[in-house]
């Protein structure tokens, strides 16, 4: 398994000194991160030993992060083999994102019917934020989905908010290989320029319909994306995966 320095990352600092209950749930959440980014690779075993030096936590800690883990489904672990990272199928994929579309959607509604010019800095600063990030796909990645958290705390639904965080990273490594080209980050940003228009606009339906547009387009450029991948795979990488799961 390649090292992870969580140092790397560009989330908020892991903290050792927090309270201990919640060093479990941090550490859950730069793996997650790690995971999203894919510096684990689909189907890559989680070894518990590594993880415990990269944190310098017990053994115990790195097992209480990882069922977090396996609760957002990024992980998954097998009887006597430890931690895997998982891969959705294809028609777990859609499902997901089709969940995920009706949540934005709503929320994006919800907050152009609740617009009013306070709320214009949080929009105005979040789109900014997007575009400035538009060449790295992975911090394109994390400013989408900060928007998105953004949005969903301007439609007052704090049960929805709660939904949309969820889905954050379990749907994250999905989301961030639709973003993957340039050409996919520009169009997405138009479509949020869109969005962000409607919602000031108070046009409820044309956000509604842009937001889940948005994300329908993000579904079928992440499953083209894994098609693409999958296709190219060569024999060799296949066979290495293989001997790698039965180590």
């Amino acid at each position: 398994m390649p090292s992870y320095d969580p140092a790397s990352s560009q989330s908020p600092a892991f903290v050792p000194s927090a309270l201990a209950g919640t060093l479990a749930i941090q550490i859950a959440e730069q793996i997650g991160i790690a995971i999203t980014e894919e510096k684990f690779a689909p189907g890559e075993r989680l070894r518990e030993v590594s993880l415990a030096e990269t944190f310098n936590v017990s053994r115990a800690t790195i097992r209480d992060a990882l069922r977090i883990l396996e609760s957002r489904a990024l992980v998954r672990i097998l009887p006597q083999r430890g931690a895997q990272v998982t891969m959705l199928s294809t028609p777990e994929l859609m499902n997901l994102f089709e969940i995920r579309a009706a949540l934005v959607a709503l929320a994006s509604r919800r907050a152009a019917e609740r617009y009013v010019p306070a709320h214009a800095p949080v929009l105005e600063a979040s789109y900014a934020r997007l575009k400035a990030a538009q060449k790295d796909a992975n911090a394109y990645a994390r400013a989408s989905a900060l928007i998105v958290a953004d949005i969903a705390a301007l439609s007052g639904n704090d049960q929805l908010a709660d939904m949309l965080a969820g889905f954050a990273q379990r749907i994250g490594r999905y989301a961030r290989l639709g973003l993957a080209t340039p050409k996919r980050r520009t169009q997405s940003l138009a479509s949020w320029a869109t969005l962000i228009d409607a919602i000031k606009a108070g046009n409820a339906d044309l956000a509604e319909s842009t937001h889940r547009a948005l994300a329908h387009n993000n579904r079928d450029a992440a499953i083209a994306a894994i098609a693409a991948r999958e296709h190219t795979e060569t024999p060799a990488r296949r066979a290495r995966a293989r001997v790698s799961d039965a180590a």
